[in-house]
């Protein structure tokens, strides 16, 4: 099969020309714009991308195209992104290569050159894949990209291999920042659909007012403003696998439209009569304590029983004991690679600091941990200051004082592991919602943590923001 290129650019004749000029080599998509862009990559999944960063609404800036980028990089990070930019943007060019483009093209492009650079990065595509595929043959903790030697986490993956082969809808659960969609990925790269797209929603992102043209698409005059038909997400996603994120916040309505998709693979657009089959695998993951709100009213229980055939929890990294120091490890090395400074290592007391801390915020909080301290340290040996994990002072108050309610020595002997952690937690955030007014958002950045994951401790725990 030939490699698949993906162009974007808002000029329709430049577009034409690239690709009748690439055309005898490679599977050419095209796009106008960062939305149609994003679109294409998820379906096509193509190894290289030639983008202007010229694009609509804002042709005569950069916005558009630099956002453009960081939504590729988002749905992959080893994304092939040739920028391609006129003399007088080579500045922009420079910036768009920090930004994590792979290379740049100077109008007006020399074919031979395009071409010459085009097949370096199919080449690297193909070298970073059979690597990856290596390290997952001879590493145990390193699955799909998933590091993880703890039990917990080899049953992920145990489950994982299992599912994939099949066909049922499955649920992923976890805490926001545990890697739910990763999981969701690997899923699909090792099922019958990997050759066909993988089409994540987040249920929560999109305002509820949009979200059925955004999953159902419409026809053309379906509502003011529908200009021109427009294929949903849903659609989107045939012949691959459909990823519904956060389900638990998809509205009623929503939730009868959805399970009638599941039920006979047949949706309809928004304003159309005639009915679309769609063969998609589907895949759901939510943060929602489900069982709760089923009890409530909010979630129905026919459509939980589609997508629960087969349950995958996902252990929140604070009950990852081993996997804490590897995953940090891996991060260090990736971002120290990055930033141009390998060789960084963290300090014992940075291990231990890290060990300690609780990781409301899980993967995606130590993450932003590392990633911050490899800027700011000073020296070769990542410390826990660079971390911002001094183990004296308490993440919600800033203070180091033995008197603050955060301050916790250990739990008594007649406690749990569970009721300690409660204890704690419990502490932290009253803490937080003290100290800041009952303002939720000034909370989670106190304790270093995503609003959902602040709401979702105040409810486990029964604190009122109040």
């Amino acid at each position: 099969m030939k490699p698949k290129l993906l162009i974007i650019d808002d000029d329709e004749e430049i577009r034409t020309q690239m690709k009748w000029a690439v055309a005898t080599e490679y599977e050419v998509a095209v796009a106008a714009d960062r939305r149609s862009a994003l679109e294409a990559f998820r379906k096509q999944r193509p190894e290289v991308v030639l983008l202007d960063l010229g694009l609509p609404p804002s042709p005569n800036d950069t916005n558009e195209g630099m956002a453009t980028l960081a939504g590729i990089l988002t749905l992959d990070r080893l994304a092939k992104i040739i920028i391609i930019s006129g003399q007088s943007e080579r500045e922009n060019a420079v910036r768009a290569i920090g930004a994590g483009a792979y290379d740049f093209l100077c109008k007006p492009l020399d074919l031979g050159q395009l071409m010459l650079l085009l097949e370096r990065c199919v080449y690297v595509t193909q070298l970073e894949r059979d690597y990856r595929h290596q390290q997952d043959e001879e590493r145990p903790d390193l699955f799909e990209g998933m590091l993880g030697g703890s039990d917990a986490m080899q049953e992920v993956f145990r489950t994982v291999i299992k599912v994939a082969k099949s066909n049922v809808p499955v649920l992923i659960l976890g805490e926001s920042g545990t890697g739910k969609e990763m999981v969701a990925n690997a899923i699909h790269r090792r099922s019958s659909f990997k050759d066909g797209p993988f089409v994540a929603i987040n249920c929560n992102a999109i305002p509820e007012t949009l979200i059925e043209s955004e999953l159902f698409g419409y026809e053309k005059g379906a509502f003011t403003g529908a200009n021109s038909q427009r294929i949903g997400l849903i659609e989107t996603a045939a012949g691959g696998t459909l990823f519904l994120d956060e389900i638990g916040d998809l509205p009623p309505p929503l939730q009868v439209k959805l399970l009638r998709f599941l039920q006979e693979k047949r949706i309809q657009r928004v304003g159309g009569r005639q009915e679309i089959e769609v063969e998609a695998r589907v895949l759901a993951a939510t943060h929602v304590d489900l069982t709760k709100a089923l009890a409530e009213g909010r979630f129905r229980e026919d459509l939980f029983f589609r997508l629960a055939v087969i349950v995958c929890k996902l252990p929140p990294l604070r009950e990852r004991g081993e996997d804490i120091p590897l995953v940090a490890k891996d991060f260090l090395k990736r971002f120290g690679s990055q930033n141009g400074r390998d060789g960084l290592s963290f300090s014992p007391q940075a291990i231990q600091a890290i060990m300690r801390h609780a990781w409301f915020g899980n993967v995606r909080e130590l993450q932003n941990r590392i990633q911050r301290a490899v800027v700011m340290a000073d020296d070769c040996k990542i410390t826990e200051m660079d971390l911002e994990l001094e183990s004296s002072v308490c993440p919600a108050t800033g203070q180091a004082n033995s008197d603050d309610p955060c301050h916790w020595n250990g739990p008594s002997t007649s406690q749990s592991l569970k009721q300690a952690r409660e204890h704690l937690e419990r502490k932290m955030v009253a803490v937080a919602i003290e100290r800041h007014v009952g303002n939720v958002s000034a909370a989670a950045k106190a304790l270093g943590i995503s609003r959902p994951t602040f709401y979702e401790l105040l409810n486990k725990l029964g604190i009122s923001r109040n």
